[in-house]
């Protein structure tokens, strides 16, 4: 259940994040059409915020389907104190074969990864991106469409259009009718302010009063384990935060230099995303973990340290984000303006500057929120690592929270994660909100 429960956390904010982003970029005009005709939550939700961000959902759930394989070798096997944690599975075998030096084990463990990958991507994914490419927001339909033999033959299967068809038909549809009724116009009372300020309930009071001793309780334990840090431990914490922060952002702007141009060719070249695609989705769903201890192991030989070798495993593990989500933006781009951007002859800046960059820049905000996530998630990993008995550490966050759960300090893991987190909420206060607001006031598509 830990384990579960890890994975899914790495998870759900990318899927949150790109939903969010969605919402925020619906057209005015198509808002406003659902409030004309009365939609009710369930039909505005099923019949316009889900279509409209069912690309970005199917791009990022490719990758927060790669996060989870990311994070199998740091979940499966663990350890704290004097207790070793290990779960049978691809991630506990890869770090075993690792431990031991055993080359041969480990390529076999990636090839199974890398063979789960490739199945999952013909038969899951590469027929959700085709199915989701008829929501895109245009008016004129594209002359290249995105094709899948899985897909066109589960649509000619007479046994899937028969009976489970009139089946989820007969359930779906009442509920549907039930869910999407809307309220005739009524005249409105006016507000009863006496129920509305009514004392609440000895019941709720008695929740409330639990909670609060909760997290009361819960404070001051956390104010006397952080009573014990000591100053070396705080400054070298400092230092952490500081380096691991740099080596975070470093790993964002090297990443957004080569995705957002190949994520644009991607997505507008359908001969290129033919070939390129599947390559870039089995990469991205491939653990970067797996490829940890082939690069940790070459660390050890050639004698060098994690210093630069740290950004390049964040990297493994961030750049997907932003590749995955310049992709979708790219192809939610209407084919229709990119058209008349032809039409009118825009040359190569133009293009980049009134069409590409405003039509993905809201899938761009999305993906560098969630490679920032995961390049924080990465850290732990990346900074501190031991191979065959030998421990390789650098100065950061995540080398100090890795080494302090290896020796059972608490305190230390809680001090480094209240760090990481104003870190976090810093960044979103003064520049990922920032950057989604610009998306939503001035680069959203709008007739």
């Amino acid at each position: 259940m830990g384990v579960i429960l890890l994975i899914f956390t790495g998870q759900v904010w990318n899927l949150a994040f790109s939903f969010y982003s969605s919402l925020k970029s619906i057209p005015r005009e198509m808002l406003e059409a659902s409030r004309i005709y009365r939609y009710s939550a369930w039909q505005r939700f099923w019949q316009l915020e889900m279509p409209y961000a069912a690309i970005g959902l199917v791009w990022n759930s490719i990758v927060s389907v790669a996060g989870g394989w990311f994070a199998l070798m740091l979940c499966e096997t663990f350890t704290m104190g004097t207790r070793s944690f290990q779960l049978p599975g691809l991630g506990s075998y890869i770090q075993s074969a690792t431990d031991s030096g055993d080359v041969r084990a480990l390529l076999s463990g990636i090839g199974v990864v890398i063979l789960i990958v490739v199945a999952t991507d013909q038969l899951v994914w590469r027929p959700m991106i085709a199915w989701s490419d008829k929501f895109k927001f245009e008016q004129v339909e594209s002359a290249d469409r995105i094709t899948s033999p899985i897909l066109e033959l589960l649509r000619r299967s007479t046994l899937l259009s028969s009976l489970p068809g009139r089946i989820f038909a007969r359930i779906e549809e009442p509920i549907f009718r039930r869910l999407s009724r809307t309220e005739e116009c009524r005249i409105v009372h006016p507000v009863d302010e006496e129920r509305v300020r009514r004392k609440p309930t000895p019941v709720l009071i008695a929740v409330g009063l639990a909670v609060l001793c909760v997290v009361g309780w819960g404070a001051m334990q956390a104010v006397l384990m952080l009573k014990t840090v000591s100053w070396p431990d705080l400054r070298l914490l400092l230092e952490g935060a500081g380096a691991t922060f740099l080596r975070v952002n470093a790993s964002l702007l090297i990443s957004a230099l080569w995705t957002v141009p190949v994520g644009v060719a991607i997505g507008f070249n359908p001969r290129l995303a033919r070939v390129v695609q599947p390559l870039a989705q089995v990469l991205a769903s491939v653990p970067a973990s797996a490829f940890y201890p082939v690069l940790l192991i070459g660390l050890i030989k050639i004698g060098g340290g994690l210093g630069i070798g740290s950004m390049a495993l964040m990297l493994l593990g961030t750049q997907w984000y932003i590749l995955f989500n310049v992709i979708a933006g790219a192809m939610s781009i209407p084919s229709d303006l990119r058209e008349v951007s032809s039409l009118f002859r825009f040359n190569r800046w133009q293009r980049w500057t009134k069409l590409i960059l405003p039509g993905i820049f809201p899938y761009l905000i999305t993906g560098m929120v969630t490679a920032s996530g995961g390049a924080w998630n990465a850290s732990v990993m990346a900074e501190y690592s031991q191979v065959k008995g030998q421990t390789l550490q650098t100065i950061g966050l995540g080398a100090q929270i890795s080494s302090a759960t290896n020796a059972g300090r608490f305190q230390i893991i809680l001090l480094a994660t209240i760090f990481i987190s104003l870190m976090v909420v810093t960044m979103n206060r003064l520049v990922w909100r920032r950057l989604y607001r610009l998306a939503e006031t001035r680069y959203k598509l709008e007739g």
